[in-house]
């Protein structure tokens, strides 16, 4: 097996929390065969229950199969099956889609897996609807997730479900989570601030815009705030971000609607003027290529 999907899960809802004041997660890891179980990078690892942990689960995770090629026992479909059919949330991470397709719980659902396996589960399983191109799917009781890290994205929104975007925001942080995936890979997670030291001129000009982001916020108030010259800030926000200011000012914007959508019955102009878009169509354009959905779309999902 490969330990980096099962890392994320035992990371996310393995650890206490108790600085969030919430009951959290019982996590309980198991394996079809309690032997050892030898692990990609030259080590083995034994888990302490069996299939039969399945039978008394709210959510079930599948981090991976050990051969996307390869059949999958009866005994994991039928376990997987069962739980399903008993009420369990169904979950996969990466190559986990093949476990749950193999006990037909992905039949005529949108599912996803890393894309290097996308075009073999659609061949393996016609009926599964595959989305390459997503980190990952809800479909309600049934939650995949692409590769890697993308388990991560799906884990988050797990908890953001089951505990609404502040706590999830919260355990985003404590992961050093980027602070957002755009294009194709955008999903609908509350983004986290990307911690920086208090003392850094980017920091200085980011905790401005966070403080003034109603206001109109050109780079040249920024570059002030930073004490530096227009393009020198560019190129030093650049290298430490990766984008550029005015892009991470519209996240960051888009990111302050979320929680106003979700939690208040404002008008969506209203929302829109007072995280600093100009316009509702401003403000419509950007969280729509964001979030890959329209904010009043976003609010039927995700409101109380």
């Amino acid at each position: 097996m490969a330990p980096f999907e099962l890392g994320c899960v035992v990371e996310l809802f393995g650890l206490p929390r108790p600085e969030l004041e919430i009951p959290w997660y019982d996590l309980t890891v198991c394996a079809e065969t309690l032997g050892p179980l030898r692990v990609v990078g030259g080590f083995t690892m034994a888990a302490a229950h069996g299939l039969e942990a399945l039978a008394t689960a709210d959510t079930v995770i599948v981090p991976g199969v050990a051969d996307v090629r390869g059949p999958v026992s009866t005994a994991l479909t039928g376990a997987l099956r069962a739980a399903y059919e008993r009420g369990a949330r169904m979950v996969s991470i990466c190559s986990g889609a093949f476990a749950l397709a193999a006990a037909g719980l992905l039949d005529g659902r949108p599912a996803t897996t890393h894309w290097r396996y996308a075009g073999l589960l659609q061949e393996r399983f016609p009926a599964v609807l595959v989305n390459p191109s997503v980190l990952y799917v809800d479909d309600g009781d049934v939650l995949t997730s692409a590769g890697s890290a993308a388990g991560l994205d799906l884990l988050i929104h797990l908890v953001r479900r089951d505990h609404g975007p502040g706590v999830a925001n919260t355990v985003a942080r404590r992961l050093v989570v980027p602070p957002h995936r755009e294009g194709g890979q955008a999903q609908f997670i509350q983004a986290a601030v990307t911690p920086v030291e208090d003392d850094d001129a980017v920091a200085r000009a980011m905790a401005y815009a966070m403080d003034h982001l109603a206001e109109p916020i050109a780079v040249a108030d920024l570059a002030r705030v930073a004490h530096m010259a227009e393009r020198t800030f560019i190129r030093r926000f650049k290298r430490q971000t990766g984008t550029s200011p005015l892009r991470w000012v519209i996240s960051q914007r888009v990111a302050a609607s979320l929680p106003l959508l979700e939690a208040t019955a404002a008008p969506v102009e209203e929302i829109g003027a007072a995280v600093g878009f100009e316009s509702p169509v401003t403000f419509r354009h950007h969280f729509t290529r964001a979030m890959r959905t329209s904010p009043s779309a976003y609010r039927k999902a995700f409101s109380a």
